[in-house]
Formats: structure tokens, C-alpha cells, sequence
């Protein structure tokens, strides 16, 4: 296959195009810069603020992979911030979809990238693809992220919508960032460790994606999460195990207000659990469906 894929320099980027390589399809990188590609590397020039894309490079693609945003944190949200993260996801979306759709022959697939932020706190209850969105911030951005995909859809791509939870890796994301503090013996849980965290291995997000393109009859919104959420206090005891470390340090909720602002609420220290119904319906064989599981590979 001939694969397209915004936000490949990212975490989940990096990983799918390697995956993708390995395994003899070619890919084609959307960036912003304009200087002449590397050798052996297949590029096209995207500016989503001024709304070009060159869509030369991308006559042929069977599928495009759309990654590209800005990193939600942890970062304190200002509103210039806030503003960043939400107009890296929906005019991108928008800028893609519409050149994507005047294409004579666009490309068949489209995978564009969500997040279970869409459907804000959960508590203990349990969601699937079928529950309305949430409230809050990024279930704001997600709603609007999704809906920016409608020229695709409407030009008569198949699309589906990434919706990730947590992606474990030792390369970056959550678990990269305080993988040292707890090597050393300094982890601990976030707040009261009843919240729930959604995640799902680098491995298992890689290999979803690909199950995905080649699947065009799942279009919609497809939850990328293990299907056994656990509870920020499980997290942090699994991981401690895994390092043999001890784990015993929290964190104050309110020092992680103080520090972080809004982005403690709607990303740290947020309850939501959720399950990839659509994904164990089309019997997607999951690698790592147990955290420890997971963390024995990755680490």
C-alpha cells in the first residue's frame, strides 16, 4: 500500500511509519517545512493555517493517516495554548479533508486521529463508541475535530475516527515522561488514584491503525484502548512492580491545580473509562490486553 500520514514525526507517527516501511509499503510524509526531501524519503508541503496542501505527491495514496496536533501537555492551558490545540486539530482536519475531497481520484481510506476526551469524565461507568460526548474542553475539540472530517465523508472517502486513550510508550507520552521519577523510587499516584485511565500500548495502537486501513467497512468512531481500563492507583502499583521500584510518593491534587491549571482537570487527573467495543466486534487480536502485560514488553 501506498500510505500518506500527517504527524509523523509524533510518537504514534514515528512508530506506524517504521511499521509500515518494515513491512514493504511506502509512505508519504505531510510537512510544513518547504526545503528539498531527504534522500530515499517521499514528502508533500502542508500549511494547515493557510489552508494548502500539495496534493501532487499524494496521487496515487491508497490511505491517509492523519496524526497532526499540537501536544494537549502537560502543559499549563493559557488561553493562547488552549487556542493552539484546538486550531491544530480543526483547521488541519478542515485544510486535509477539503484538498483530499478536490482530488479527481482521492484516496479511499482516511483514519483520522480523536481522543476519548471526547466523552469527558466517565466515573466508573464504562463507555463505548455509543455514548454521547462529554462535557468540557477537549470533549469541545474532539466534537469539533470529528465534525472538521466532513468534507472527506461527504466526497465519499471511508473515514474512521482514531479515538485514542492513553498510547504507552518508553519513547515519549505519559509513560516516557515519568518513567525516570519512578526508576529512581520517586513515582507515585495522581490525586486519590480512583480515576480511571484508558490506555493502550504503543504496539497495539500501531497495529489497530493498520487493522483499521485495511479494513474500509468500520468507518465512524473507533476507540483505540485496551479493553481492561484501570484505576490511576493500579497504574502507578503496575508500574512500580514492573521497575521493581517502590511507588509510594502521590501527588496532591491540589499542587497538580497549582501547577498545571485547567489541564490537571481535563487531562491528569480526569475519570474515564472507556472500552473498545467496535474494535473486539471486528476481532481485532489485541497484543497487550492487561497492563502488566503491556509494561513486561515495553519496558
Amino acid at each position: 500500500m501506498r500510505i500518506a500520514i500527517t504527524g509523523a514525526s509524533g510518537l504514534v507517527g514515528t512508530a506506524l511509519r517504521r511499521s509500515l516501511e518494515v513491512d514493504g509499503h511506502s509512505v508519504v510524509r505531510l510537512v510544513r517545512h518547504t526545503s528539498a526531501s531527504p534522500p530515499g524519503l517521499v514528502e508533500a508541503h502542508w500549511d494547515p493555517a493557510r489552508g494548502e496542501v500539495e496534493t501532487g505527491p499524494l496521487r496515487g495514496v491508497d490511505a491517509v493517516v492523519h496524526l497532526a496536533g499540537a501536544p494537549i501537555g502537560p502543559a499549563r492551558w493559557t488561553p493562547e495554548y488552549k487556542q493552539l490545540i484546538q486550531d491544530s486539530r480543526v483547521l488541519g482536519t478542515r485544510t486535509l479533508c477539503a484538498a483530499l475531497a478536490d482530488m479527481d481520484k482521492p484516496p479511499s481510506r482516511l483514519l483520522s486521529a480523536s481522543a476519548i476526551g471526547y466523552y469527558g469524565a466517565t466515573g466508573d461507568t464504562a463507555v463505548d463508541e455509543d455514548a454521547p460526548h462529554g462535557e468540557g474542553f477537549l470533549a469541545e475539540v474532539t466534537t469539533a475535530w470529528e465534525a472538521a472530517a466532513t468534507p472527506a465523508e461527504e466526497s465519499g472517502i471511508s473515514v474512521a475516527y482514531l479515538r485514542s486513550g492513553v498510547v504507552l510508550s518508553v519513547e515519549g507520552g505519559l509513560l516516557g515522561k515519568i518513567l525516570p521519577l519512578f526508576r529512581m523510587g520517586l513515582g507515585g499516584r495522581l490525586g486519590d488514584g480512583h480515576q480511571y485511565m484508558s490506555w493502550m500500548s504503543i504496539a497495539d495502537e500501531v497495529a489497530a491503525i493498520r487493522f483499521l486501513l485495511e479494513r474500509p467497512e468500520i468507518t465512524g468512531p473507533v476507540n483505540l484502548c485496551a479493553p481492561e481500563p484501570v484505576t490511576n492507583a493500579e497504574f502507578t502499583a503496575a508500574l512500580g512492580r514492573a521497575l521493581h521500584r517502590p511507588a509510594v510518593l502521590p501527588v496532591p491534587e491540589f499542587a497538580m491545580r497549582w501547577a498545571m491549571g485547567e489541564f490537571a482537570d481535563e487531562a491528569a487527573l480526569i475519570d474515564q473509562r472507556v472500552l473498545p467495543r467496535r474494535l473486539l466486534e471486528a476481532e481485532y487480536p489485541f497484543r497487550h490486553a492487561d497492563l502488566d502485560t503491556a509494561l513486561a514488553d515495553i519496558l
